[in-house]
């Protein structure tokens, strides 16, 4: 374990959760990858909350992914053209968010409304 990255975690993650988006901001400061910060996080009891995708971390419900209303044809391509042994991983998503101009939310609730599944976490959560 880097003894920076476990020693920015605990000082972010003081009530032992640590937001996905928090968790980027310090591999990007520490020039660390996403997997280091999410293992280092794993391996102090540090919870992840708040998915960008909107998959977990959201108390009670746990998920705030809800099924698209719809989805214009080029997005469905670019994900369905994005999978990998049947699944679209989180990068994909994110690159897929970018290239449309739209929130990894919209992304969740795209993939949600074709029956695709996302996994691959870049920080290890799933």
């Amino acid at each position: 374990m880097d003894e920076r990255v476990a020693s920015v975690v605990r000082e972010r993650a003081p009530e032992g959760t640590l937001r996905c988006a928090e968790a980027f901001r310090i591999a990007e400061q520490l020039d660390a990858t996403p997997a280091a910060v999410g293992e280092t996080a794993d391996t102090l009891d540090v919870r992840l909350t708040h998915c960008q995708l909107g998959l977990f971390g959201y108390g009670e419900r746990k998920s705030i992914v809800e099924p698209a209303a719809e989805v214009i044809p080029e997005v469905e391509q670019a994900i369905r053209d994005g999978l990998i042994l049947g699944r679209l991983p989180c990068a994909v998503a994110w690159a897929i968010a970018v290239r449309f101009q739209m929130s990894k939310l919209h992304v969740a609730n795209a993939a949600e409304r074709l029956g695709v599944r996302i996994g691959q976490c870049q920080l290890g959560a799933f």
